[in-house]
């Protein structure tokens, strides 16, 4: 089984809408005037999901187009290539099975392995049965990684924070010295166990913070008590070894398991830590039944899919480049950062799969913020500015303490914004031009019954499937990154030369000028 490679823009559907597109737009009030049905219609009701997509421009004919070019471009094929375990990764010949992490219908042995290492592990210390050197109990879990060992854990946790035990997690991920030095404090170097996250154990920002983080620690403890406080995630293991780290206190991972979707693996371990393995395994449950439901459900009510066509609606044809994420609750207050790797990462691309230049956009600008703190912020621009920007509202039916006052004030304003993007004040006499609310602003509407381990995964895999549908579609590679190297490389230049104090040849003049700069 191959990977297809379609370009869209030949593609009979990709020219039907077009031709859909240079015809007048019809307005959002105008299609709930002509349609009473209109909100059923573009509704779907999944478990504990309910979406809604009438608040956008769909209409029958817009719709049948978006899924013939999803037939066009043999998504279907695409989906089962990738379940498959096809290398569709070709740019890295790698297949793309971060799912085979949360199927436990069908589970990989080495899969299963690990997952029994982390609940052993996650268990010991919860329960304080892991003793640090002087025999006291761990009170603190320090993750050190960055990019997808960082975003992925840091959001779920926080995510997760009413379902958290006692332990303190924190996260270190930025190469600043500043910000280790801040992490450290407060810490007991007799009760903090750290958790290093690297696959290759090469990292430059993981490894250095680390190194610094190991010096810290023998400031207070002798070198052989070093097994008793840092685990690893990686697969290089005689670096871990070198490191100190006691082998039986190594987790792997897997070649075919991305960074920025590595949470499902033993990148996961500060979240098994702080909400417990069985609620871990709930995350990833909720994970699996989104997979099946992506796999097995028609295009026309398959929710990945659908948000990803409306998504390409509005960035192919009508010129948004931008896509706005409000979650209204506070605990999501790290979903979009987490969004933003995992979505601009992987669709940032301007080469196909055929390694032709594109000539069509690709990717969408992922931003936001919680409700109704966002109201008070950005929404003055969505509400009356002149770009169009579409936007996911994502709300709980149930709150996490019972505040009931509280919650149908957040509700309302969370259904009420939805309402006054889409009407506006059309038909209003106002006295005022400033006043004036054009409406016909679109909005998806995600109503979950309640934030828990298992509707978080779902949530999160339904992202993941939207992202790879858009990817599908403008026939890229969405599981490489070659884009964040340059820097990189560049970077292990520059910094030779700042240790140096001497600018090397062969910098641009501005890059030069920097350096001098840094150096005075």
């Amino acid at each position: 089984m191959s990977f297809p490679s379609v370009n869209p823009t030949g593609t009979s559907a990709w020219k039907r809408l077009s031709e859909l597109r240079a015809n007048e737009q019809p307005r959002l009030q105008d299609l709930f005037k002509a349609d009473p049905e209109r909100a059923a219609r573009y509704s779907m009701q999944w478990e504990d999901f309910y979406v809604d997509c009438s608040k956008t421009h769909l209409t029958q004919e817009i719709h049948e187009a978006l899924l013939a070019l999803a037939e066009e471009v043999k998504l279907d094929d695409a989906i089962k290539a990738q379940f498959s375990g096809v290398h569709i990764n070709q740019t890295e010949d790698r297949a793309v099975m971060h799912m085979a992490l949360r199927n436990f219908s069908d589970m990989k042995p080495e899969v299963a392995e690990v997952l029994s290492q982390m609940k052993t592990f996650s268990e010991a210390v919860i329960s304080g049965s892991w003793k640090g050197h002087t025999g006291k109990s761990i009170t603190d879990v320090v993750n050190i990684g960055i990019g997808g060992s960082d975003l992925g854990p840091d959001m779920v946790v926080e995510a997760l924070r009413n379902q958290r035990n006692h332990l303190n997690i924190h996260f270190v991920s930025n190469v600043e010295g500043d910000h280790v030095v801040e992490s450290l404090k407060g810490l007991d170097p007799e009760t903090t166990l750290f958790i290093i996250v690297s696959k290759s154990f090469t990292t430059q920002e993981t490894l250095m913070n680390a190194q610094t983080i190991r010096k810290w620690f023998l400031q207070h403890a002798a070198e052989d008590q070093i097994a008793k406080h840092f685990v690893a995630v990686s697969t290089n293991i005689p670096a871990v070894k070198d490191f100190g780290i006691d082998p039986n206190n190594i987790f792997t991972m897997w070649d075919w398991v991305g960074g920025r979707f590595s949470l499902w693996s033993a990148v996961g371990l500060s979240i098994a830590c702080a909400i417990g393995y069985d609620q871990y395994e709930e995350l990833l449950r909720g994970a699996h039944a989104m997979d099946q439901h992506f796999t097995q459900t028609s295009f026309e009510q398959n929710l990945p899919v659908t948000l990803a066509l409306i998504s390409i609606w509005y960035n192919n044809f009508l010129g948004a480049e931008s896509e706005a994420v409000i979650p209204y609750t506070q605990y999501l207050t790290k979903l979009v950062p987490y969004l933003q790797q995992a979505i601009m990462e992987s669709n940032g691309k301007g080469v196909d799969r055929n390694g032709d230049v594109i000539n069509y956009q690709t990717g969408t600008i992922v931003w936001g913020s919680t409700g109704t703190n966002a109201q008070h912020a950005f929404f003055q621009l969505i509400h009356q500015g002149t770009k169009v920007i579409p936007a996911d509202f994502i709300g709980f039916k149930k709150d996490q303490h019972n505040q009931k006052a509280h919650q149908d004030a957040l509700m309302a304003n969370f259904i009420a914004q939805t309402q006054a993007l889409m009407t506006g004040t059309d038909g209003q006499s106002l006295d005022s031009p400033f006043k004036v609310f054009t409406g016909d602003r679109p909005t998806n509407t995600i109503l979950i019954d309640e934030l828990s381990p298992n509707s978080l995964g779902k949530l999160i895999a339904l992202y993941e499937h939207k992202l790879f549908t858009q990817g599908v579609i403008w026939n890229i590679f969405s599981y490489d990154q070659w884009g964040v190297q340059l820097g990189k490389v560049l970077a292990k230049n520059t910094l030779s030369d700042i240790e140096s104090g001497s600018v090397s040849a062969g910098h641009d003049a501005s890059t030069a000028a920097l350096l001098r700069k840094l150096g005075e």
